[in-house]
């Protein structure tokens, strides 16, 4: 008898997995709304130097102030970030809108003297009624702040994911999931209410943190109280809540346009995350592993009562709980590092690969996705097409990795997605339609690129170090996410910069998967030796299994990476 026997004895999908995986799976509804959360709180509003300070007794309209305060610039926009050093009357009288003049400051405007705002800047706010942008002045020279505070949001993924991850092994999932629901809700409150940046920035990283902890430990409480057969099923939907997310999020920021309410609505729910998470049923298998029998058994008698199958839970003792979990404990007796990762031949070539790939993946992704108001178009419906994209993207990767292989199907996701990204740097700005249509392109390839990611990844670790290999590469994935943004500064410098290395990096990766096996219908490792007998081509021991549905990865299917 396996575990899985056991679960089946208590009832493995009654009415207790029902409810366990929809209060579940809720959640992460809304940790979409905080990953692009910055979409529309940091949005940058059109604006300009105000002006000068003695223009406010004038008999000036709004536009002839703005005339002679403000210069073009060469595409004949108002500048963003400069001013007349003194006002251009002479301007007025040029387009015949007014006789006022000042004789002394009379000079040719392509000559006149310019200076920064010193007076602060003026805010078009017909979009979005307020922005940290707006509030805290992160424009011109502060403008390099709005992408240090997203990096600082998924520096608070990265480190939560090492975080949660470690201590969820060592004091159980759901005491780390209720944290983690509780940080939210506190850190995206307060963020809402921060009085300044840095404090903003302060608690972001703590909204990041708890993304981690909500996402590992939701995922593994949903797996390990499910049988093997329906994971898939259950890993799908759990992926396709974070795409509805994403339209949720869309239709939020809409209605509520100042950035502290939105904020506020994002964080909200997760109080009652918290006080419902109360009634979760840490998992039996971790307990059983952590030499706690007693809470195991009385767990599973717990999910069979709540499944009608009180008698079939009555039965079970710790002999039969010990007989179950075999396999697992002598496992778990392996002591195993995130070294043994690159100590032979094949382990390392397939650990560089797939690195690269989580890394360029979450790279490109995100600097998509998080610069929605680069393509001219209305960031509302621009979020809905970003969001929408995922559904089709997601099934047709299914199918290719099904029927084609998982090689060519995360070579070719990953090597479209940047073709798409660099043909979008030789298409005119004014080209709103095609730049957009690009783009969605290749955003719905990288989300393609995360299923198959999952998926590989855990086919490719042998059963004994999986763990280990998926944290350290899908670690690589919040390193990637980190980056894009402090990548996006270098376009000050040399515009196309940026775009290149967004479309360069996967086109990269995408080459370098090729040098990874294929594992579709091949069984899964549980040793390294079975890995290198099966990069040498020696015929492998390996135990036949089913390989689409993975333990640790199959409710990852469908999810990206934070």
């Amino acid at each position: 008898m396996g575990f899985s026997d056991l679960l089946e004895q208590v009832g493995s999908t009654g009415r207790f997995q029902i409810v366990h995986v929809t209060l579940l799976s809720t959640p992460i509804l809304m940790l979409a709304s905080h990953n692009l959360l910055q979409n529309f709180v940091a949005a940058v509003p059109p604006h300009y130097c105000s002006a000068h300070s003695n223009l406010s007794q004038s008999q000036l309209s709004p536009e002839e102030a703005l005339r002679i305060t403000v210069p073009q610039d060469h595409r004949g926009k108002l500048h963003r970030c400069q001013r007349y050093v003194v006002p251009q009357w002479h301007l007025l009288d040029k387009n015949g809108t007014s006789n006022l003049r000042n004789e002394g400051n009379s000079v040719d405007d392509l000559d006149a003297d310019l200076q920064g705002c010193i007076d602060g800047w003026t805010y078009n706010m017909a979009d979005r009624s307020s922005t940290i942008i707006s509030d805290w002045h992160l424009v011109c020279d502060q403008h390099s702040l709005k992408q240090m505070g997203q990096t600082i949001y998924m520096g608070g993924v990265l480190v939560g994911a090492f975080l949660f991850g470690s201590l969820a092994d060592k004091y159980g999932r759901r005491i780390l999931l209720l944290m983690s629901y509780l940080l939210m809700a506190v850190s995206g409150t307060c963020a809402a209410f921060s009085p300044s940046f840095p404090l903003f920035c302060f608690f972001r990283f703590g909204c990041g943190m708890a993304l981690s902890g909500i996402a590992l430990n939701s995922l593994s409480l949903i797996l390990e109280w499910i049988p093997t057969r329906v994971r898939t099923v259950v890993g799908t939907m759990s992926g396709y809540c974070y795409t509805l997310g994403q339209l949720i999020l869309a239709l939020m920021a809409y209605y509520i346009r100042d950035w502290r309410w939105l904020t506020l609505a994002v964080s909200l729910p997760f109080y009652v995350f918290f006080l419902y998470a109360w009634w979760f049923h840490e998992s039996a298998r971790w307990l059983a592993l952590k030499n706690k029998p007693d809470r195991a058994i009385k767990g599973l008698k717990s999910v069979a009562k709540f499944n009608g199958r009180c008698d079939e839970g009555e039965k079970i003792d710790i002999k039969m709980l010990q007989e179950s979990m075999k396999n697992e404990l002598s496992m778990s007796k392996g002591s195993y590092t995130a070294l043994d990762l690159f100590r032979t031949p094949y382990m390392r070539i397939s650990t560089v690969c797939l690195a690269a790939a989580w890394l360029s993946t979450s790279f490109a992704y995100y600097s998509l996705s998080m610069d929605l108001q680069k393509f001219g178009v209305d960031i509302y419906l621009i979020q809905v097409i970003f969001g929408a994209v995922d559904i089709p993207a997601k099934i047709i990767i299914a199918v290719t990795m099904s029927y084609i292989g998982r090689r060519p199907s995360q070579s070719a996701a990953l090597i479209i997605a940047g073709v798409t990204i660099l043909i979008n740097l030789l298409v005119p700005y004014d080209q709103q339609t095609l730049r957009t249509s690009l783009a969605v392109v290749g955003k719905g390839c990288l989300a393609a690129s995360f299923v198959c990611c999952y998926l590989y990844t855990g086919e490719l670790y042998p059963t004994v170090i999986r763990q280990n290999g998926m944290g350290l590469v899908s670690s690589m994935a919040r390193v990637g996410a980190m980056v894009a943004p402090m990548v996006r500064l270098t376009g000050d410098y040399i515009p196309w910069l940026p775009g290149l290395i967004y479309g360069g990096a996967p086109i990269v990766s995408g080459v370098a998967v090729i040098f990874l096996p294929e594992t579709l219908g091949t069984p899964l490792p549980d040793t390294i030796q079975d890995v290198e007998e099966r990069g040498s081509g020696k015929r492998s021991k390996m135990s036949p299994k089913e390989t689409i549905i993975l333990e640790d990865t199959g409710a990852n299917l469908l999810k990206p990476v934070a």
